[in-house]
């Protein structure tokens, strides 16, 4: 007999389509993912992401910040709503709002971001465009722990995707979202599961984990 899964309640929170959304209900789809979905709120009423998430079978809700009067009075809508979801970790996948000191203490060590640059660099708007301005090799995506600082707190996981001699930023945006998609229910997997844990402000893993020896990534690549 197979043994159960206990299982991380999760709210997610989107601003547009949801394609990193979906990757995360995918992932909560395996017997033994360690997460399940029970909220998907968005600031954005017509945001495509609510109807992937009804067709899902997800509640869905959209709190529109325009709504009220100021940041702590929206988040304060958010937070009841995560509340009585039950939810135990946070994922933004493309939440489009800059958060309040007070909402991050919150969810402290609970609440992940996906970034699509490798992290520290390129924090912000318009990565891509950034990293190729910049003449960068590699790029990649980061999976991290929200601090109020932007695009900053403890790095869970990044993937690196090199950059083409004839990119343009939607070229290299489209390679770094197919990896965002992979990386992000990772991540969830390793903070759900207890993998990893924060300690002195970096991402600590368990002893279960086992040291990363996969081969670099080259770009260009290597010559036979």
């Amino acid at each position: 007999m197979s043994q159960s899964i206990t299982k991380k309640t999760i709210g997610v929170l989107i601003s547009g389509r949801g394609s990193n959304m979906l990757s995360l209900i995918e992932a909560c789809k395996q017997p033994d993912f360690p997460a399940k979905i029970a909220i998907v709120i968005s600031n954005r009423p017509r945001a495509p992401g609510l109807a992937i998430a009804r067709e899902q079978g997800l509640r869905s809700l959209a709190i529109d910040h325009k709504a009220y009067p100021d940041r702590e009075s929206f988040e304060a809508e958010m937070t009841k709503a995560l509340e009585e979801a039950g939810v135990e970790l946070v994922c933004n996948a493309g939440f489009m709002r800059i958060l309040t000191e007070s909402f991050v203490d919150r969810w402290r060590d609970r609440m992940l971001n996906i970034h699509p640059s490798l992290l520290p660099s390129f924090k912000g708007l318009h990565t891509h465009q950034k990293v190729l301005d910049a003449g960068c090799r590699l790029t990649g995506c980061t999976v991290h722990f929200v601090s109020a600082d932007m695009d900053a707190g403890p790095i869970i996981a990044q993937a690196a995707v090199a950059v083409h001699h004839d990119d343009d930023a939607d070229a290299l945006a489209a390679r770094v979202l197919a990896a965002e998609h992979r990386l992000y229910p990772l991540a969830l997997k390793l903070v759900a599961s207890g993998q990893v844990i924060v300690r002195d402000e970096k991402v600590a893993f368990g002893p279960d984990m086992a040291n990363n020896d996969a081969p670099a990534l080259f770009s260009p690549p290597e010559t036979q």
